[in-house]
């Protein structure tokens, strides 16, 4: 007797997960059946009748119990594409967004015309930023700081695995870092401590550390503007990711406290980045 069809797991993948409330069942339930089976797109719409293997359907129906738990489609399929570059991912560190890739534009914008740049990407998490910028820019010189151990331990792995050459250091944002830098970027926690308490299943996967920032969830933000700003040299540039409810805020105090300074909008017209300069 054959076992289940592709077609039939993926419709019954689908279910399970819609059920679950899972917000784009259809997607997830597709990826995890390519990943399972390492299969293409183009494999799947050429052969949705093929019999799928005893040991391949217990696999998807393990891992969509744990997608119907609500853990991270990104922990299951254990990698993210992000910046051109394929990076790992688990619970150790914020999984990479695809707004911040905005950001990675912003700072390669920044550093067009500036030969050899020195830039420090501040809480890498799992180094997609520094990652991404090195691997545009290989005459960058750049360095990646982290509080958490296990966050940098990953960011190393995927240095590795993509081969970039990335400086590593165990800091508080700034503290003990060698300078100056023409370039200090960052997507630091911005979320404000009463997010906690409604936040999607999916998110509370995520470091807290990585999220939460103060009651208006700036803490962080401050501290590290603070710093940077002794950081820089002449000229140099500070860019942040932001939540939008807050970055007009920092905006507002950067300005006041001497920066030039401007919001720029991610793709969904939201004003989540800043970019400030030193004077």
């Amino acid at each position: 007797m054959n076992g289940p069809t592709r077609r039939d797991l993926l419709h019954a993948v689908t279910a399970q997960l819609r059920q679950a409330g899972v917000p784009s069942p259809e997607v997830d339930a597709r990826a995890l059946l390519l990943h399972v089976l390492h299969l293409n797109p183009v494999q799947l719409i050429t052969s949705p009748d093929a019999p799928v293997p005893p040991e391949h359907a217990d696999r998807l129906r393990h891992l969509t119990a744990r997608r119907a738990a609500r853990e991270p489609l990104q922990y299951l399929l254990g990698t993210v594409e992000w910046g051109g570059l394929t990076l790992h991912v688990d619970p150790r560190a914020l999984i990479p967004r695809p707004e911040t890739e905005w950001l990675l534009h912003l700072a390669l914008h920044t550093l067009r015309g500036v030969s050899a740049p020195r830039v420090v990407d501040i809480g890498t998490g799992s180094g997609a930023l520094a990652l991404g910028i090195r691997a545009a820019r290989p005459d960058a010189r750049v360095t990646a700081t982290d509080l958490s151990l296990d966050a940098l331990a990953l960011a190393r792995e995927n240095a590795a695995h993509t081969g970039l050459p990335i400086t590593f250091q165990h800091a508080d944002l700034l503290t003990g870092v060698p300078g100056p830098h023409d370039l200090i970027v960052s997507n630091p926690p911005y979320l404000p401590e009463a997010d906690r308490t409604h936040a999607q299943p999916e998110v509370r996967h995520d470091p807290d550390h990585a999220l939460y920032s103060g009651r208006d969830g700036l803490g962080i933000a401050r501290r590290l503007a603070i710093q940077a700003h002794t950081h820089l040299t002449p000229g140099g540039h500070l860019l942040l990711e932001l939540d939008p409810r807050n970055a007009p805020t920092l905006l507002r105090e950067l300005v006041q406290s001497g920066w030039t300074a401007q919001l720029h909008t991610d793709l969904t017209g939201r004003e989540r980045f800043i970019t400030a300069q030193r004077v």
